[in-house]
């Protein structure tokens, strides 16, 4: 598989890299760490002008009609730039109504998503955390004029500014999507204390919420989890994004801190780690994209490329994270040092869309069902 961008691609990676060294960054998520607003207006405006809203929905609806590489490209950046804003919540949004929504459904959404005029999140996860498809608490109940939702979602990225919830729940034992208002009546949004301070996570509740016949998606049920594994791909080139971020600082400062009269980057057990962390995101890169490509391809072994990314990104950009801090030694865990807000942000990835320890189970599951196809 050629890991090389096209040219379109490296230009969109590029001209997003320089929007948001201009415009983001953690001197600008310091700026806005009093704010109660889950987005920076004037990032996010520029990201609809460059088409970051629009990218992967079909062109009828205004969109770009990219694939999930492209979205791993831009989503690589905001890592990067520790950058704030629901662009890809909203952009697994805009997957799962073009691939699930009616036509009038469709019109309504698609175009306001595109052209960055309306936001939208995904509320998957269950209360504790779980963000397994087979751990869904939240029901949903057939009535005459549609359905019935009760529950209670957790870590649903900068819903506070959303116009719309993806709400993820059991129908008939299954899940199943549905696009919610915000402000419907028994829908309450509270925010919730996060260790990343670069990204806002709130509590969705709720209470005998109705939704229309039309505002179900109808799709199979794996097509939840191929949803999942598209956030879980999108989350692991987040956290790539912070991780090549942190490799460069790190090795910046080892050539340029002096202990006992020589840079400490001479020193034999500080080039080993520098090595390693490059291997860690030579690793993460490789598994990230060939991920993304999979999923554009629909490859057959597109799921357990997905998990095997979210996995490995999970563990390498913490552990990634732990080495730039010994590194760094004591500064680097100073309020001031721009290093901590990375490894909060790498953080938060290794649990959102699943931790390591879901996605391996996951693989395994897959191989298994691959060898033995009565394999449950």
């Amino acid at each position: 598989m050629d890991f090389e961008p096209s040219e379109e691609q490296a230009m969109l990676r590029d001209v997003s890299r320089a929007t948001l060294r201009d415009h983001a960054g953690p001197e600008r998520v310091r700026g806005l760490l009093g704010a109660d607003e889950d987005v920076d207006t004037k990032l996010w405006q520029l990201g609809a002008d460059l088409g970051w809203t629009g990218l992967a929905l079909p062109e009828e609806y205004d969109g770009a009609g990219q694939g999930l590489t492209e979205l791993a490209l831009v989503a690589e950046e905001l890592g990067r730039a520790v950058a704030r804003g629901p662009f890809l919540t909203s952009a697994l949004v805009g997957l799962a109504v073009s691939r699930g929504g009616s036509a009038e459904l469709c019109v309504e959404v698609l175009p306001l998503l595109a052209a960055g005029s309306a936001r939208a999140t995904w509320a998957f996860a269950e209360a504790g955390g779980q963000w397994s498809t087979r751990h869904q608490l939240t029901t949903a109940t057939p009535q005459r004029d549609g359905f019935v939702l009760r529950g209670t979602k957790s870590a649903a990225q900068d819903a506070g500014s959303a116009r719309w919830l993806l709400v993820t729940a059991q129908l008939d034992g299954e899940p199943a999507n549905f696009l919610v208002d915000r402000h419907a009546s028994g829908v309450t949004v509270r925010r919730q204390r996060s260790l990343d301070l670069t990204r806002n996570l709130y509590e969705v509740s709720l209470d005998q919420v109705h939704v229309p016949f039309g505002r179900r998606l109808h799709a199979e049920p794996a097509e939840v989890s191929r949803l999942r594994d598209a956030g879980a791909v999108l989350t692991a080139a987040d956290a790539l994004g912070a991780a090549e971020w942190m490799l460069t600082a790190t090795v910046e400062y080892a050539k340029v801190r002096v202990q006992f009269g020589r840079p400490i980057g001479s020193f034999q057990a500080i080039k080993h780690k520098a090595a390693d962390m490059r291997l860690a995101v030579q690793g993460m890169r490789a598994a990230v994209y060939y991920a993304a490509m999979a999923a554009d391809a629909g490859a057959p072994d597109a799921s357990q490329a997905a998990s095997t990314a979210k996995a490995f990104a999970s563990e390498e950009a913490s552990r990634l994270a732990g080495e730039a801090l010994q590194i760094h030694g004591g500064i680097g865990f100073t309020w001031e040092h721009d290093l901590h807000l990375y490894l909060r942000r790498v953080k938060a990835d290794e649990v959102l869309y699943g931790n390591s320890a879901l996605h391996y189970e996951r693989v395994c599951r897959l191989l298994l069902a691959a060898r033995h196809p009565v394999f449950p």
